[in-house]
């Protein structure tokens, strides 16, 4: 019987290659070319919304003067007009300070409640049903449509109208800001525990602004929700001492068949939302969600 030897060992790695250095060449300085201004302006989007809003205006002034009929439909220009004459002489700006102060009274107290029933729901099981079943039941609820329940329990005046502005804004709020605490990443929650964040600490920097989309958004609907039903409020009926807003004013001068008076108390309500969305809820998205990259 023969018996065969086995190598003990074989070549398991290969040789070693000799080390090579390669001598590294300065790259050629990169000079920043400045943009130049028309193409800075090109790639602003202000330009392109201001040719749209001419655009919507010359067809407007083209479907009015078609139509020849100033009562139903009066042209841009007759509009623009009557609304620089509101402007001019302080009647609108006057109307609209009126809106605005009870518009901020119910938005605040608005907020505040969702924000109050926002954090029961956070804290608790029995909260987050209450909040569930009221929103159910009432955020469906339009609010005009609690007006006549409001002229009974506050009269005529502003408290019926901050009571509808408060219905208006609670339950969008409430739902979306409970929504953006529900939606923050486990994740995100097990690191902050783990870098010792508790209580109050815990909520403003862990919380806080993962759920500010939500709660940013959640504002705006409520904003707009507030003002159309506003608008709408007024229409009926002034505010307290018999001085009306904007509705108001839209509804006297539509009673005195003077439309070109109710397109410029239009074109002012829309001014008024657009300038609260560009200058207020795009300068808080800038400074925070955008900034920390949590959104495009």
């Amino acid at each position: 019987m023969t018996v065969t030897a086995l190598p003990t060992s074989r070549l398991l790695d290969p040789a070693a290659r000799a080390e090579r250095e390669f001598a590294l060449t300065d790259a050629p300085p990169v000079e920043a070319t400045p943009v130049p201004l028309w193409r800075r302006a090109l790639d602003s989007s202000a330009w392109r919304q201001a040719a749209l809003l001419a655009l919507l205006a010359a067809l407007w002034e083209i479907a009015a003067r078609a139509a020849g009929n100033d009562l139903l439909l009066p042209t841009f220009t007759a509009a623009a007009s009557a609304l620089w004459e509101g402007l001019a002489s302080g009647e609108l700006l006057q109307r609209a300070f009126i809106s605005l102060r009870l518009l901020l009274q119910g938005y605040a107290l608005g907020v505040t409640l969702a924000l109050g029933l926002t954090a029961l729901a956070t804290s608790s099981r029995w909260g987050r049903d209450l909040l569930s079943s009221l929103t159910a039941m009432f955020n469906p609820l339009p609010a005009i449509a609690l007006l006549p329940l409001a002229l009974l329990w506050f009269g005529l005046g502003s408290g019926s109208l901050i009571f509808v502005l408060v219905h208006a804004v609670l339950w969008p709020l409430a739902l979306a800001a409970s929504a953006g605490f529900a939606a923050v990443p486990e994740t995100l929650r097990m690191a902050g525990r783990n870098y010792g964040l508790r209580g109050p600490r815990y909520v403003a920097q862990i919380l806080l602004p993962a759920a500010l989309p939500a709660i940013l958004s959640g504002l705006r609907v409520g904003w707009a929700f507030a003002w159309r039903t506003l608008i709408a409020a007024e229409l009926f009926f002034g505010a307290s001492s018999g001085q009306g807003g904007l509705g108001w004013y839209i509804f006297q001068n539509r009673n005195e068949l003077m439309t070109d008076r109710v397109f410029a108390g239009l074109a002012l309500v829309i001014l008024i939302g657009w300038l609260v969305e560009r200058l207020v809820f795009s300068t808080i998205e800038r400074v925070t969600v955008r900034r920390w990259g949590m959104q495009r």
